[in-house]
């Protein structure tokens, strides 16, 4: 595994892994994740304080760093093991990225806003997320050159379940996403895949941005 980037003793850190555990997040990996990961340096500078609090957050290009208890719940239901190659679609600020680091032998991102991909891919590197690659492209495209992936995780909103992506998916695999209408609320999803197709299991409801095709004509 990569080496651990420097910690901080934020206020309200002990607060918010006590709060992630009361809410139902039992996973000490995931925990331990999520405590590992200075969330400070993922938020934009003016929201430095507010880093911890249970609420997402708006980032560059129109988009939002999720709240804590959605990316732990999302990671800890992707069931992440050591060996595993992990796909992200949306990579925001690199937050949920580096959390996955943590667990995975590799994670590989993509987002369609250069602005946000290139500040990620500086972050991650900066902290020492070395087994994290990101990418510009078209989230719903995926990465088929690196495909079959063990786990895929969606931070976007899809109307429908992508097929490209359960494509990528590895037999047995595991995608985790929000599904639902761009303009209301969505559904997280959870998909294993099987020999002859794929189980659908429906978990909690979120508000995720949309999931757009293409990249970002500009930022």
């Amino acid at each position: 595994m990569p080496k651990q980037p420097p910690g901080d003793d934020s206020v309200g850190r002990m607060q918010f892994l006590l709060a992630l555990r009361k809410r139902g997040i039992n996973d000490a990996a995931v925990l331990r994740a999520m405590d590992q990961v200075p969330r400070e340096h993922f938020v934009e500078s003016n929201f430095v304080d507010s880093a911890y609090a249970d609420q997402a957050l708006p980032i560059a290009c129109g988009q939002t760093i999720s709240q804590p208890y959605v990316v732990a719940y999302m990671t800890e239901q992707l069931q992440v093991e050591p060996q595993h190659r992990v796909l992200e679609i949306g990579t925001g600020s690199g937050y949920q990225a580096a959390i996955l680091s943590r667990l995975a032998r590799e994670v590989i991102t993509v987002e369609r806003y250069r602005t946000l991909a290139e500040s990620a891919r500086i972050r991650l590197m900066t902290l020492g997320y070395d087994n994290v690659e990101v990418r510009v492209g078209d989230g719903l495209a995926g990465i088929p050159d690196r495909a079959p992936f063990d786990r895929i995780i969606v931070t976007a909103a899809a109307e429908s379940i992508p097929q490209s992506l359960v494509g990528e998916l590895a037999e047995g695999g595991i995608m985790v996403l929000p599904l639902g209408p761009h303009s209301g609320s969505q559904q997280l999803v959870k998909l294993t895949k099987t020999s002859t197709g794929s189980e659908q299991e429906n978990l909690i409801g979120v508000r995720f941005v949309p999931l757009l095709p293409g990249k970002a004509r500009e930022l």
